[in-house]
């Protein structure tokens, strides 16, 4: 696998959940624009912005949060194998922060009627 400007700890995550997602780099296409926002000169002379297609399953993933191409590349493979976990019904670290938020906002409300209901 390629060598990302990350820990050697959250290389061996991104490899883990790749493999466990059956995701391969001869599944992945990899293209590199000019990135846009904040940087400055830097960004509008070098192609940071990484488009990442996952072929099977026609999955697209565009990263330019960092100014690094190498960081970005991690970043795109990461955010793609939650897509493709998310695709295949799997829970992910955003699906289950979705599901707790949605458990406090409905626990609010039963709060509020039980209130509402009780003072006339």
């Amino acid at each position: 696998m390629i060598q990302f400007p990350v820990s050697a700890e959250k290389q061996k995550q991104l490899r883990e959940r790749m493999a466990e997602l059956g995701i391969t780099e001869n599944d992945l296409e990899e293209r590199f624009t000019r990135s846009s926002g904040s940087g400055g000169q830097h960004v509008n002379k070098t192609s940071t912005c990484v488009h990442l297609t996952h072929k099977p399953t026609g999955i697209e993933v565009k990263c330019m949060k960092e100014r690094s191409q190498g960081l970005n590349r991690f970043l795109a493979r990461r955010e793609l194998a939650e897509k493709v976990a998310e695709a295949r019904g799997l829970a992910t670290p955003r699906t289950e922060k979705r599901d707790r938020i949605r458990r406090s906002k409905a626990r609010q409300k039963r709060r509020r009627t039980a209130q509402q209901e009780e003072s006339p």
